[in-house]
């Protein structure tokens, strides 16, 4: 219990996102070590004031409320925690799940698309997800209205589903999902990495889309705008060496401008679950480096420490090379002069600070005008 509490701490701490939570745990072991460390990594990014650290009282209240809703918390590195979702660099540092963990680390599949659906979209989505649940799969996907909610229909039908929610476990959105939501935490399971009572907001949705993308083997858009939130999904999956499949549409319908374009693009023309099968049966679980560590978690796991002169030196290059624009890590890492280990390092200390943000898609960008 101790440890979880000081884990979920760290990862409720001022500044600590995703990635700082992975870099702080790879640096210093353990959360404890790690918390005691935060005043001195936010000075050395610049800042004065140590970040704020969750009292105990208030994460154990939290524990104590998603175990009140039948829910168990995972923290990256449990044995529990989602292996293909575990690859992201900036995987969750802790999950909320409501329902049956263990489908967490099924085969699984994502089936997305527009909110404004038609009804030939939301039955083929049904449709879909009907047949992948049946042959094994969990269908993934984000409890939105039109095709996330004609996927977990068509699922519960015929097998189990995951819904990804953007807001609190426990919050419905939208509200007329409650029972919707209740369904699939009884017959498969909600997924959240914030703590019960938190409202979705805008930023939420990006994140929560990439913790779809990396539970899947594979994403499926059902009509999808230009710009959709499904298109941020499709393309984390891609980023992240998963299969992109898509169902074409008639280009009259504006709503099937997002997937016929991931289909010019490459992605697999999808009209039925055979097509998608078909894919992840030759795929298996060779997923293009979805196994391996990436550039930056490789570096993340080498704890390093620099003389005051090098640290400043390191810290005027990443800075110059940073805009408000996001800029994928691994580019910056190969654009300065420096390692990987020691910008990486440097990029911890300026989170922790809050000079910089990390984004979904492990890119960064500066914050409040530098």
């Amino acid at each position: 219990m101790e440890d979880a509490v000081a884990r979920l701490r760290l990862a409720r701490t001022e500044g600590v996102g995703p990635v700082a939570y992975r870099r702080l745990m790879a640096r210093f072991g353990a959360a404890e070590a790690a918390q005691e460390a935060l005043p001195g990594l936010a000075r050395a990014g610049g800042r004065s004031a140590a970040p704020r650290v969750p009292a105990a009282g208030d994460v154990r209240r939290e524990i104590d409320q998603v175990a009140g809703l039948g829910g168990r918390l995972i923290f990256l590195h449990d044995a529990g925690y989602p292996p293909l979702l575990a690859q992201l660099d900036d995987a969750p540092s802790v999950l909320a799940v409501l329902g049956d963990a263990a489908l967490l680390l099924g085969r699984a599949v994502a089936v997305v698309g527009s909110r404004n659906a038609s009804a030939n979209g939301q039955r083929i989505a049904e449709g879909l997800a009907a047949e992948l649940a049946a042959a094994g799969l969990v269908v993934v996907s984000g409890l939105a209205r039109g095709i996330d909610a004609a996927a977990h229909r068509g699922a519960l039908r015929t097998g189990v589903t995951v819904a990804c929610v953007a807001g609190g476990p426990d919050i419905a959105y939208p509200p007329e999902h409650r029972a919707l939501q209740a369904q699939i935490a009884e017959g498969g399971a909600v997924v959240s990495e914030h703590a019960p009572g938190v409202q979705p907001q805008a930023r939420h949705f990006p994140r929560r889309n990439r913790v779809i993308a990396g539970l899947s083997l594979g994403v499926v858009v059902v009509e999808a705008a230009p710009r959709s939130g499904s298109l941020i999904t499709a393309r984390l999956a891609g980023e992240a060496g998963r299969e992109v499949f898509a169902v074409p549409g008639s280009p009259l319908d504006p709503r099937s401008r997002g997937a016929n374009g991931l289909i010019r693009d490459g992605a697999h023309l999808t009209e039925t679950a055979q097509d998608v099968l078909g894919v992840l049966a030759q795929d298996g679980l060779r997923l293009r480096g979805r196994l391996g560590l990436s550039e930056t978690q490789e570096a993340a796991q080498l704890p390093i420490e620099m003389p005051a002169g090098e640290h400043a030196q390191v810290v005027q290059a990443v800075l110059a090379l940073l805009g408000p624009a996001p800029t994928a890590v691994d580019d910056l890492i190969r654009r300065c002069q420096f390692s990987g280990p020691a910008v990486l390092s440097v990029l911890l200390d300026l989170e922790i600070a809050g000079r910089i943000e990390t984004l979904a898609g492990n890119r960064v960008a500066l914050l409040g005008g530098e």
